[in-house]
């Protein structure tokens, strides 16, 4: 004997779409069915119950009071099943980490490292999304976002990472180039910059601002200027030679140590933007996007740690190769720090940081 006495999932399905819309063909839409099948399967279930469960009046379809007390019934038991079936489907499915950034901090940093993430990890689906474009986190279905912006900007709940420095960096064939030599700031005059660059009339040299300024060069106007919309587009034109880039580390340190780029001057100048870190409203519950945060701090801790604590933004900071992490406490505003990048010298190039010091 059976332990339920119940008709077909079908003709209850049928039943509880026909009595949503009081309508048989609307049912039928839904259900991907004719019209003609869901009133066949609604009449077996009235012969199940040896009663009306829908009065068919002209053009119009009505419950009758045995159908509203079965459709409440129905309605609720699969709504809950519904439920069900959808959270058994969720603790099996992938797990996935989706992470929106910047191109230039995918492409230089976070790409090159997240191997290391994978191989912790080979269950998690890691999702890179990378554009200039802020979106809505909660809405979008993405976990964690990696902000480049300064303080003010950055949002209550933003986790600030790291800052960044800023100095000119070109290939070494470049930087031996006699015919152009560069030997002092000054010498940018006679080279190729490369910008990035988003919108049209606004300074064509505008990321290049704070070094310019810093150097007291406000007015330089070089050879020429190639434009890009990627910052890791613009590295990437720097690394075959065709002019000369705002490096911004950490993100060009691993080019720097693999004398992909030289330095061809010792002053950089500390950026008014820092990195932050913004998670979702459900991130906290998602154990493997916990799992990758702490592996990114790890990857910080360890790799760019001295540029955490660079000082405020606008200040010179004078060069000194890193041999492992520091632990000077932070220099206050305006103050110079000794903390740079891993330091690639462009031949013959002369210390200058002193004198360019304000």
């Amino acid at each position: 004997m059976r332990h339920y006495d119940l008709p077909p999932l079908a003709q209850l399905e049928a039943f509880e779409a026909s009595a949503r819309h009081l309508s048989f063909t609307k049912a039928a839409d839904e259900l991907a069915l004719t019209q003609s099948a869901v009133s066949r399967q609604i009449a077996a279930l009235e012969e199940h119950y040896a009663l009306p469960l829908f009065r068919r009046l002209h053009r119009a379809l009505r419950l009758t009071d045995d159908g509203q007390h079965l459709y409440r019934a129905v309605a609720e038991v699969l709504s809950r099943l519904h439920d069900a079936s959808l959270e058994l489907k969720r603790e099996r499915r992938v797990k996935t980490v989706v992470v929106t950034t910047t191109p230039g901090f995918a492409g230089l940093w976070l790409i090159p490292r997240l191997p290391g993430f994978t191989a912790r990890r080979p269950d998690v689906d890691v999702r890179i999304s990378a554009g200039y474009e802020l979106v809505n986190l909660n809405r979008d279905g993405v976990d964690l976002a990696i902000r480049y912006t300064d303080a003010q900007h950055a949002g209550t709940s933003a986790q600030r990472l790291f800052g960044d420095v800023v100095f000119p960096v070109c290939s070494p064939k470049l930087a031996r180039d006699p015919a152009r030599p560069l030997k002092q700031p000054q010498d940018l005059r006679l080279h190729t910059l490369l910008v990035q660059h988003e919108h049209e009339g606004t300074d064509p040299l505008q990321d290049w601002t704070i070094w310019l300024r810093a150097m007291k060069l406000d007015g330089l106007k070089p050879a020429s200027t190639v434009r890009f919309s990627m910052y890791d587009q613009l590295i990437q034109a720097a690394v075959s030679g065709q002019g000369v880039a705002l490096g911004r580390s950490p993100l060009i340190d691993d080019l720097l140590r693999q004398r992909k780029l030289v330095m061809p001057f010792e002053t950089t100048v500390v950026s008014p933007r820092s990195y932050h870190l913004v998670q979702s409203a459900t991130a906290a519950r998602k154990s493997e996007v916990q799992e990758f945060v702490a592996w990114l701090r790890e990857q910080i801790e360890r790799d760019i740690a001295p540029a955490a604590n660079a000082p405020h933004s606008g200040a010179l900071t004078s060069p000194m190769p890193r041999s492992g992490a520091s632990t000077d406490p932070m220099p206050r505003s305006g103050a110079a720090a000794k903390r740079t990048p891993p330091t690639a010298r462009a031949p013959g190039s002369r210390a200058r940081a002193g004198r360019a010091r304000t």
